[in-house]
């Protein structure tokens, strides 16, 4: 699944391949780890007056849900988990040379993201510390890119946040 030439880096551990154009509102996703084996699965809820989507285990039990916070001055989602709210990811209002999302954990830590969004090059960290990595870097398939998770973090809800910045950063989708 994840063919790579000699100079290109191995694919880590926590490593989870996404689409670059994941789909759109009302379709189903399967998120693949390092070993190509479907590890979550992203349903994205149609009809909806806003955008929700929902990551499961392969097994159908959902993990968190996601959803566009309406009337709201910059973009703002929120995720859900099964016992309640878990955190607000929302779009930085001034970034000149970098593009940033704060991400606000009901825990009361706060995390960013910030690179080249768009291109799906960016870092998510804690107080400078690394909590993820995404690239393209790991895999040679079109449209595809990595989540690196660092060991200790909820992959679960890395990727959460991850596919609320892939949604934020291309509404049009």
């Amino acid at each position: 699944m994840f063919n790579r030439h000699r100079d290109e880096p191995a694919v880590p551990p926590n490593a989870y391949q996404m689409k670059q154009r994941m789909f759109s509102i009302g379709d189903d996703f399967w998120i693949e780890n390092g070993a190509g084996q479907r590890v979550f699965k992203v349903d994205g809820k149609a009809l909806r007056i806003r955008k929700t989507l929902e990551l499961q285990a392969p097994d159908g039990r959902v993990l968190f849900t996601i959803r566009e916070k309406l009337v709201t001055v910059r973009d703002v989602m929120e995720i859900d988990g099964p016992t309640g709210h878990v955190a607000t990811v929302k779009k930085a209002l001034i970034s000149p040379l970098r593009e940033r999302y704060d991400v606000q954990l009901t825990s009361g830590a706060s995390w960013k993201a910030q690179g080249n969004i768009v291109d799906h090059q960016y870092a998510i960290s804690a107080d400078d510390a690394p909590v993820a990595e995404v690239g393209k870097k790991w895999f040679r398939v079109r449209d595809t890119y990595g989540v690196s998770v660092v060991p200790g973090h909820d992959d679960a809800l890395v990727l959460a946040v991850a596919i609320v910045i892939d949604q934020m950063a291309h509404p049009s989708r």
